[in-house]
């Protein structure tokens, strides 16, 4: 056999597992829009129970916070306005460094309480309660450090009362109606112990006095505006594609709306997990597949939410390199889901595998083989090009086709220039950015094999 046999051989496989890939991603293109699709004629036909009813299910918001000193305070505003009859806010402040409690102190008039846990998961020992003397129902619980926002959560779900519990970023920001849209898909669905909802960059939008998303724009800097792209295209595709079939693997840390009881019975976040949002939500699918009763995890594009994203090399560089040593954590630690649990364990969590978290190896090793085997002239131009088409150019059209989505489901963007950039941020992403977020990922995986720690 000689070395192009060997080459032609090599490069088949690749050209199949690209193809493969653009095929996976565009059927779900086309299953979140039929989804999507089905949504349109509901909205705005009818009230929503979660509002329209008295009795509507109470819930509590978990904000985790560590040096949040400058966001603290406008996150909690948007909170404070939603249009929902019945919140309790639990925020956690970790062991912050800055002034985060003094600031939380000052904001809200904080006194010393007596609270008693509604529960025991593991977290670092607490240091203090306190409840705020506004007219809110408000409670800080001050802890020690426990170096993750998984053990900040924790803690704050042991103090939360209410039956539904909302987690969130403390650099996120709400619309007026994200609770109520969150909890209406919750009501119109028994059996639903997790909903997800759509976030997007707030980098560049502009806000108005009372700290909400007054106009959605596309942030001025370059890593952000490419991270809009990624955002869109993660959130009604990766999420959206899935939901008709009950297999939704990630609900985002950032914001998802979860039953209390669900989340206590699988011992809540694991402390060790970097990816503790879809090993949570792992966690949720296993046991409730152990119950043998009817589940639902759920998502919906409407309750949008906004958060700052890194608008540096070094910083987006970082929290890459981490998102992929979590995946590779949870892909370690739920490998029994595979080829298990129906559409769950034979096509969604096994397509995390290989075109999430394998992908960045194939990738790489696909475009320095295509290279050294075409300048040696083991294959043909032809295959070269069909490579390129299959790796780059359904690339950018399956982000273009992600982008029309929002343009059906959300219109988040009112200005077409807006909606222009983006599109053509698909074809920077897939000529340079891509191959660099290749190498990051990689760095995630050896981290992962070399069993690196982390925190938050």
């Amino acid at each position: 056999m000689t070395y192009s046999d060997i080459a032609t051989a090599v490069e088949w496989f690749f050209l199949g597992y690209f193809g493969l890939m653009q095929l996976s991603y565009f059927a779900l293109v086309m299953v979140a829009f039929i989804e999507i699709l089905a949504r349109l004629p509901r909205k705005g036909l009818r009230p929503l129970p979660s509002v329209a009813s008295r009795y509507a299910p109470s819930v509590s918001i978990i904000m985790p916070a560590y040096n949040e000193e400058s966001m603290i305070l406008r996150a909690l505003e948007t909170m404070l306005l939603q249009e929902y009859p019945a919140l309790q806010i639990v925020i956690v402040n970790d062991g912050s460094k800055d002034r985060t409690l003094e600031v939380l102190t000052e904001g809200l008039s904080l006194v010393p309480a007596v609270l008693p846990a509604r529960s025991k998961l593991n977290c670092a020992p607490t240091r203090g309660i306190f409840r705020s003397q506004t007219a809110h129902d408000i409670v800080v619980v001050d802890k020690e450090n426990g170096g993750s926002k998984a053990d900040a959560v924790n803690a704050g779900i042991n103090y939360a009362r209410h039956d539904l519990i909302c987690i969130i970023d403390a650099d996120t920001l709400f619309e007026r109606t994200t609770i109520r849209q969150a909890v209406d898909e919750y009501v119109r669905h028994p059996g639903t112990i997790a909903v997800g909802g759509t976030i997007l960059p707030l980098n560049g939008c502009v806000l108005d006095g009372e700290g909400f998303v007054s106009e959605a724009r596309v942030p001025k800097n370059f890593w952000a505006r490419i991270q809009t792209l990624e955002y869109i295209r993660a959130f009604l595709l990766g999420r959206m594609g899935w939901v008709p079939f009950n297999a939704v693997t990630i609900i985002s840390g950032a914001f998802g709306l979860f039953d209390r009881s669900a989340v206590v019975a699988v011992g809540g976040y694991s402390l060790d997990a970097i990816g503790e949002d879809m090993d949570l939500t792992l966690k949720l699918h296993k046991w409730a597949l152990a119950q043998g009763k009817p589940y639902r995890i759920g998502f919906v594009p409407e309750p949008l939410a906004w958060t700052d994203v890194p608008e540096t090399h070094h910083e987006l560089q970082q929290q890459r390199i981490r998102w992929h040593q979590g995946l590779s954590e949870v892909v370690a630690a739920h490998k029994d889901i595979v080829f298990r649990h129906g559409v769950l364990g034979w096509l969604s969590f096994p397509s995390q595998i290989v075109f999430e978290w394998l992908s960045a190896i194939l990738e790489t090793l696909g475009y320095i083989i295509t290279i050294v085997a075409w300048s040696q002239g083991w294959i043909s131009d032809e295959a070269v090009v069909a490579f390129l088409v299959l790796s780059l150019g359904l690339g950018m059209l399956l982000s273009v086709a992600s982008v029309l989505l929002e343009e059906i489901a959300l219109r988040v963007f009112p200005r077409l220039r807006d909606v222009a950039l983006i599109c053509a941020y698909a074809v920077v992403e897939n000529l340079g950015y891509r191959q660099m977020q290749a190498a990051w990922r990689i760095i995630g995986f050896f981290r992962w094999a070399m069993r690196s720690g982390h925190s938050w």
